[in-house]
């Protein structure tokens, strides 16, 4: 019961449903809780990481947890939250973006011990599904008219649904089914976008296991103040892959959200004791940048590690509090980056420079460089493409006053 108490304390949950049997069943006795992900790209993102952060919650107050990889759902393409059918990805793409997401996962979960923690593949099980008996066992306890109320479908029929991600919910409700007869699974989370599928699911284990129970509980979207959805920034997606966002533009994603939302993902993604986040919560006008400090390094530091985190805190509080920006040669900001990660990958001026925070995005960087504004040790660097030295330390020149040292470590 702790744990949702927990979950409610800190604003994480949506929707659950028959809330005093469920807080009885997680009361009695550890239990198996799921959650779904389709690898529809090749990293998850701060999107995903709610859901791990959820899972992990409840893995630390000693229940099972599952992480499932949608193999087979993502063959079909879940239509929740979106305008237009997705991209269809070949089965090779899937398999490897499942891959690199059980990697990922395993940074923040306890998946070695199977008492613990799984990873599975719903392709696995839904790969050998037979068309005609899976219709006659699953179908019968689908309503068409009621899958036509979720929201995830009513937003599709504007523009059109096709017939494969109708099958969708039934796909999933299997899932679920699954899980319960095969690894005694009686908890589903979700975001509460997947309500209406994590619902069907619910009830299908319920009709078809001889009266075992089944709960789900979602928590809520991340949301901005003008009701669109968090985790992008002006680059696109915030992804947990350091080489598709960097630990500075992760750090820095966390250290711009909006004033209003700052003590909300403090409790969302962090583990900070609540009482100390009460304390937070009093802090008023500039003083609530600490508050986007902590969050940005407590998110960054889980993500990446403390070095990472202390090194993107160093880097923002180079660039952003003035710290020698205008003072020339000999009072630059000093950073350091590892010896063995730039000798492995050798990289170019441009992806260097964003990477050590001198420059917040590629496209400023390479603008920089054209109008002939950049300059390493006195020499002005001509080419976008151009790579960095191989050396000990580099003095940066941006524009006419900036001055930044960069040392390998």
């Amino acid at each position: 019961m702790a744990i949702l108490n927990e979950l409610r304390d800190r604003g994480l949950i949506a929707q659950i449903t028959h809330e005093e049997a469920f807080e009885e069943h997680v009361h009695s006795a550890p239990r198996t809780i799921y959650c779904g992900f389709d690898p529809t790209a090749d990293s998850l993102t701060v999107g995903h990481l709610l859901p791990i952060l959820v899972l992990k919650r409840w893995q630390l107050a000693g229940h099972r947890v599952i992480v499932v990889l949608g193999g087979g759902t993502a063959l079909i393409g879940d239509p929740s939250g979106k305008t237009e059918m997705r991209k269809m990805l070949t089965r090779e793409q899937i398999l490897e973006n499942a891959d690199r997401f059980k990697a990922q996962a395993a940074k923040f979960l306890d998946l070695k011990n199977p008492d613990k923690g799984l990873v599975l593949n719903n392709l696995d099980w839904l790969e050998s599904l037979k068309y005609l008996e899976f219709l006659r066992d699953i179908g019968p306890h689908f309503s068409v008219n009621r899958m036509l109320t979720a929201e995830s479908i009513k937003l599709r029929l504007e523009k059109g649904l096709s017939f494969l991600e109708f099958n969708y919910m039934l796909l999933q409700g299997f899932d679920f089914l699954h899980l319960f007869q095969s690894h005694s699974c009686s908890i589903q989370v979700g975001g509460d976008d997947q309500w209406s599928n994590i619902l069907g699911g619910m009830e299908l284990v319920r009709r078809l296991s001889g009266g075992g129970q089944a709960f789900c509980v979602t928590f809520p979207l991340l949301l901005k103040s003008d009701g669109s959805k968090m985790g992008k920034s002006e680059k696109g997606a915030v992804w947990l892959d350091p080489q598709k966002t960097s630990p500075y533009e992760f750090y820095q994603f966390w250290r711009n959200v909006e004033d209003s939302m700052v003590i909300k993902l403090v409790k969302y993604f962090t583990f900070i004791p609540l009482s100390e986040i009460e304390s937070l919560a009093k802090l008023e006008g500039a003083d609530i940048n600490r508050v986007k400090k902590i969050l940005a390094f407590e998110l960054t530091k889980m993500v990446h590690d403390e070095s990472a985190a202390a090194q993107a805190e160093a880097t923002a509080s180079g660039l952003f509090t003035g710290a020698g920006l205008d003072g020339g040669e000999g009072s630059e900001p000093v950073f350091t980056y590892s010896r063995d990660q730039f000798l492995s990958i050798k990289p170019s001026v441009v992806d260097f420079l964003v990477e050590c925070g001198v420059f917040p995005s590629k496209g400023e960087a390479r603008r920089l460089i054209t109008g002939g504004g950049l300059s390493i040790d006195g020499n002005k660097v001509t080419s976008v493409t151009a790579l960095m030295p191989v050396q000990e330390s580099w003095l940066i020149k941006k524009g006419k006053k900036s001055f930044y040292r960069i040392n390998l470590d």
